[in-house]
């Protein structure tokens, strides 16, 4: 390195030193011959770039927060560099390539380090091991010796960098191997992309092993990769491991996706690909093993066993999917036939299947069909017993199964089924322990008490004293999860007596729930820009509800619609008021989604011309809302989900935009409700008004007044700042990311 006037560093009783300054002509305190300059020259801009990466071209160094890292980092780079770089100049046993071979070499060393720094496995922290180790090598290099004893001994970031360090003019004979060596460490760190190097390198000579560790670790990962016909997919059918070897076989088979959810009791010998194949082609026995096996994985969870059987996961979705496809979509389908001709199809479900049903379809069965199945569930007991049921069931999903039942306004009836003591240890049940329990559970109490505080007083006061009791509780153990979940519940259900007047937005620390500022929907250019999905359906409902749509603006004078080139979709602007923009595909129907082709190119439009919606509106059956979820950017302000805002959807959007509004509905949503709403939300962005959910709720309320039906169908719509389960959601991932 140059050497000129420079910048005094203590560095901590360890050494004094300095950082010289970079912008005097390059002088070194020994001599270099002239064919070398360049090539030291080359280091010193190395070193240069390395002060500059904490964004200031100065002499000082910040790459860590920690100043004493920051002077290890300094001293490594900086004074034991030009120690290297003067050792290799002044050695007389090296020859003139020999030394620029060398020199290129620690060139390469600070570069790989500069280009590194700041992805993962790479801490700037590693500069004092990563000279050290460069030192070595090289003494092994010179010899003829392979860097491979060096790699093995130093971290993958250290390894990663060296091996380039010694490629030049020609490679070290430890290169080859250094690099598998680097493979394995990196497998080792991050185990989950075992199976994505495995497939391109399944020739390694530890790939046994490596399969085997990622296989244990994500079995849904394991059994994608067994399922194609590659030399990886024949070494997991082949491993020596019993449970890769059985996913392998699984995975092989035309059926192993309807195996899979019973892996667990397969490996224990408890059932057998025979036992399956006899139930697999009908899906009512299907289900009902499906069931019988989740009743008997639950019994497993409680204690003392405490087991949660190998792919638990697959069950549950299989389970979810077949409940839903077989059953709740026939039963929905069916919804204005008699109840003997719409439940039929659930005749010979017994209480528990019925239970699964309910807990597992929150964001698609309809209220009518819910009444339908829980009345069935107690009408088939022998003894209609609410507390019995929970226990047949080991507890399973009894919070989601609360949370449904106060919604539907069936919680009183559950309880009251049962004597007073077990009701009370059943609700003290469904509010501890949350602290141990998934955020989906925490949503479930959270979103079941604006129903409770609705319908029964007394309960709601016994649910927020048990909140209460908990919240002492967890600060006594010092449980900060708990703390955070019990004191949100607390405050959020304090909040549903408006007599208390408390303003959740200040309280929790979120932004505004009970109003959306205009200012925050307009784009730059001052327009509202707003996204609509729609989807075709063999059963017309999609496009019967794109023509409702479209009505509240047809022969408006405040409106103007044009239709895209290609048909796709159609563009509605106000012409009067505010700038509004409003995008929304048609329900096209047919061969290969045409709706969905015409939503992405709607995407890339709005993409093309930056326009980014701030509200988006999903309309059609609760199966498509995947779909719009996929599609919904970051820009959101306000989300209309209709009939799909169970804990998933609403955990999905959140996780996109954390300060969306979303409005759901308990009910298929219906043009008499969804109109009305909708245009109530224009009218006052047409005006340049804020929206302001508590007026608008009441005078949308109002208006219902005079239709029973349309106000019994309103009253299942959830307005944002009603949305108990959704702002638990902002506040507590606000909470837990800032004690992280």
């Amino acid at each position: 390195m140059k050497r000129t006037a420079g910048l005094l560093l203590p560095y901590l009783a360890l050494f004094i030193s300095y950082i010289p300054s970079f912008g005097q002509p390059t002088t070194y305190p020994f001599k270099v011959q002239q064919e070398r300059m360049l090539w030291h020259d080359n280091i010193d801009r190395q070193q240069k770039r390395l002060l500059a990466l904490d964004g200031k071209p100065d002499d000082s160094l910040h790459l860590s927060k920690d100043e004493n890292v920051n002077l290890e980092i300094a001293d490594a780079m900086i004074r034991q560099v030009d120690e290297l770089q003067q050792n290799i100049e002044l050695d007389s046993t090296l020859n003139g390539q020999g030394k620029i071979k060398y020199l290129r070499s620690l060139e390469s060393m600070l570069r790989g380090y500069n280009n590194n720094y700041r992805r993962r496995d790479f801490p700037p922290s590693m500069a004092p091991a990563l000279v050290e180790a460069f030192s070595e090598a090289m003494q092994l290099d010179r010899k003829g010796a392979s860097i491979e004893p060096v790699i093995v001994a130093n971290s993958f970031g250290v390894g990663t960098i060296l091996v380039d360090c010694f490629l030049l003019p020609s490679e070290n004979v430890g290169v080859k191997h250094s690099r598998v060596d680097l493979l394995k460490k990196y497998c080792e760190l991050h185990p989950e992309e075992n199976f994505t190097i495995l497939s391109s390198n399944h020739d390694i000579p530890f790939a046994d092993s490596l399969i085997i560790v990622a296989g244990h670790k994500d079995i849904r990962k394991l059994y994608d990769y067994a399922a194609g016909r590659s030399a990886l997919a024949n070494k997991i059918r082949n491993s020596k491991d019993s449970l890769i070897r059985t996913v392998g076989r699984i995975a092989s088979s035309k059926s192993g996706q309807l195996y899979l959810p019973f892996l667990d009791n397969i490996m224990r010998g408890q059932i057998t690909i025979a036992d399956i194949n006899k139930v697999k082609d009908n899906n009512l026995n299907y289900y009902k093993l499906l069931v019988s096996t989740r009743m008997d994985y639950a019994e497993r969870m409680l204690p003392p066993v405490r087991d949660t059987a190998v792919e638990m996961d697959a069950l549950t979705k299989m389970l979810e999917k077949k409940g839903k496809e077989v059953f709740v979509r026939e039963i929905n389908g069916l919804h204005d036939k008699p109840a003997a001709v719409r439940f039929k199809v659930l005749n010979s479900l017994t209480p528990e299947e019925l239970y699964y049903l309910i807990v597992l379809s929150e964001d698609e069965i309809y209220t009518s069909s819910y009444l339908g199945v829980y009345d069935r569930i107690f009408q088939r007991m022998a003894v209609p017993r609410g507390d019995s049921l929970i226990m047949r069931l080991h507890g399973d999903y009894f919070r989601k199964f609360i949370k449904m039942a106060a919604a539907y306004n069936k919680l009183d009836h559950f309880l009251a089924t049962m004597d007073q003591d077990n009701a009370s240890t059943i609700m003290k049940a469904f509010i501890i322990g949350l602290e141990r329990a998934s955020e989906e559970e925490a949503v479930d109490v959270a979103d079941s008490y604006s129903s409770i505080f609705e319908k029964n007083t007394n309960l709601a006061q016994f649910v927020l004293s048990e909140v209460k009791w908990n919240y002492k509780r967890n600060i006594i153990n010092n449980d900060k999860k708990g703390t955070i979940i019990y004191n949100l519940l607390e405050t959020l259900f304090e909040s549903a007596d408006t007599t208390n007047k408390i303003d959740l937005s200040s309280k929790l620390g979120i932004a505004p729930v009970y109003s959306v500022n205009y200012d925050s929907l307009v784009d730059d250019s001052g327009r509202v820009v707003q996204q609509v999905f729609f989807y075709g359906d063999e059963d017309k409902d999609g496009q019967h509800s794109f023509a409702d749509f479209m009505a509240l603006f047809q022969r408006r004078p405040e409106w103007k619609i044009t239709e895209n080139p290609t048909k796709e979709w159609v563009t509605i602007h106000s012409v009067k008021g505010r700038p509004i923009l409003i995008f929304a595909n048609k329900p096209l129907y047919g061969e290969d989604d045409p709706d969905d082709k015409a939503q992405h190119h709607l995407d890339d439009y709005l993409y093309d011309n930056k326009l980014k919606p701030t509200i988006y509106i999903h309309r059609g059956h609760s199966y498509h809302v995947r779909y719009t979820l996929k599609q919904i950017e970051s820009s959101a302000k306000i989300v209309v989900l209709g009939s799909c805002g169970g804990y998933n959807n609403l955990s999905d959007v959140l996780t996109i935009s954390n300060d969306a509004h979303i409005i759901s509905s308990k009910q298929v949503g219906t043009k008499t409700v969804n109109e009305p709403i909708l245009k109530a939300i224009d009218d006052n962005l047409l005006e340049g008004k804020n929206i302001d959910w508590i007026t608008m709720w009441k005078q949308l309320s109002d208006r219902f007044q005079k239709d029973p039906v349309a106000k019994e169908r309103f009253d299942d719509y959830i307005p944002p700042y009603k949305n108990l389960g959704a702002i638990f959601i902002k506040a507590y991932r606000r909470a837990m990311g800032q004690e992280e």
